[in-house]
């Protein structure tokens, strides 16, 4: 976990989310870094927009309960289902992060 905190914080701060800069992060902070877990945040975050992905999850949040909410007329049945496919693809996205966290 502290290896995507320090992946945030470098993003945060608009330093290059690297391995190298990870564990430096990482050792500032006290502890002991390991190389291979660093290695695989960087590549995890590779060509990912940080800020994006924050606010795509903040976005789903709050979309999610509209999206629940049934539709008065059919024609607005399209419309709640457009959400729904951009949120699964969202939520793909967001399963690959999830990987970091270890789920």
């Amino acid at each position: 976990m502290e290896y995507v905190y320090a992946a945030l914080l470098l993003d945060a701060a608009g330093k290059e989310v690297n391995e190298k800069n990870i564990l430096e992060v990482v050792k500032a902070a006290g502890l002991s870094p390991n190389e291979a877990q660093a290695k695989a945040v960087a590549a995890s975050l590779k060509g990912v927009n940080i800020k994006d992905v924050i606010k795509s999850a903040q976005t789903m949040s709050v979309a999610a309960p509209a999206a629940a909410a049934p539709a008065a007329k059919e024609g607005e049945g399209k419309k709640a289902k457009e959400p729904k496919e951009e949120q699964k693809s969202e939520a793909e996205a967001a399963s690959g992060l999830a990987s970091l966290f270890g789920g």
